[in-house]
């Protein structure tokens, strides 16, 4: 077993959501790591718990009891202030919607999240070229968002994602809102990048999107059921590249 710390640490995680009469527990006694370089799949149905997690994970809440740290720092109590910096700074958001600027060119809503960090323009366009190009996106760099079909858009989204070389790629239903034949390109892309090194949480509620992951965590009425390393991962089309 790796003896190096983990990118992601989560420790007994619980989320309670209380109303007057009534209490939800969402979470429910919640722990695992995972290491650099992992490629894993959340998956569970809806109302499993598996967003609640992914919310969690991405610093966008934080848990009722237990403890989780990120690259080795712990967000478990943080300020609404400090959680947007560590989104910023330490996850890479992949939406299932896409949230692109719709009438702006591929290159600049790659290029977005590097200006709000205060890159000069001339690394900007160098990172998101070359992320662009990494999708397979080379000869859509100035394309309008809305000139684009849902794969490719989800492609600039990936680039997105990726342009703050964060520690952490979070990649939320990815494949919801485009077509099966493109999904396993999108695919193709999230396996590539794996191999290029980069650590992926992708959440899932289809069992054949979560196959194409190294490694498959199980989660019901806010419990992991399984935890299981894919031995075989299933190797998408990588032909789809481009659409």
């Amino acid at each position: 077993m790796t003896t190096q710390a983990p990118i992601i640490h989560a420790s007994h995680l619980s989320k309670i959501y209380t109303t007057e009469s009534l209490e939800t527990i969402a979470l429910d006694d919640v722990s695992f790591d995972i290491f650099k370089g992992e490629f894993v799949a959340i998956m569970g149905p809806s109302g499993s718990g598996k967003s609640t997690l992914m919310h969690i994970i991405g610093a966008l809440d934080v848990p009722t009891h237990g403890t989780y740290e990120i690259d080795g720092q712990s967000v478990s109590h943080l300020s609404d202030d400090k959680l947007a910096q560590i989104r910023n700074t330490k996850i890479g958001f992949i939406f299932q919607a896409f949230n692109l600027l719709p009438r702006t060119s591929s290159i600049k809503n790659v290029m977005l999240p590097l200006r709000y960090a205060g890159l000069p323009i001339a690394e900007r366009e160098e990172r998101a070229k070359k992320y662009l190009e990494m999708v397979g996106l080379g000869h859509r760099l100035y394309h309008m968002s809305n000139q684009l079909s849902g794969g490719q858009q989800q492609r600039v989204a990936i680039a997105r994602g990726l342009a703050m070389d964060p520690a952490l790629l979070l990649a939320d239903e990815p494949t919801g809102n485009i077509a099966s034949a493109q999904a396993e390109g999108i695919m193709a892309i999230f396996q590539e990048i794996h191999q290029h090194g980069h650590t992926i949480v992708m959440i899932t509620h289809e069992p054949d999107i979560a196959a194409h992951a190294g490694r498959i965590i199980t989660i019901k009425d806010g419990k992991i059921i399984e935890d299981k390393i894919n031995h075989h991962p299933t190797l998408a089309k990588k032909d789809t590249v481009g659409q």
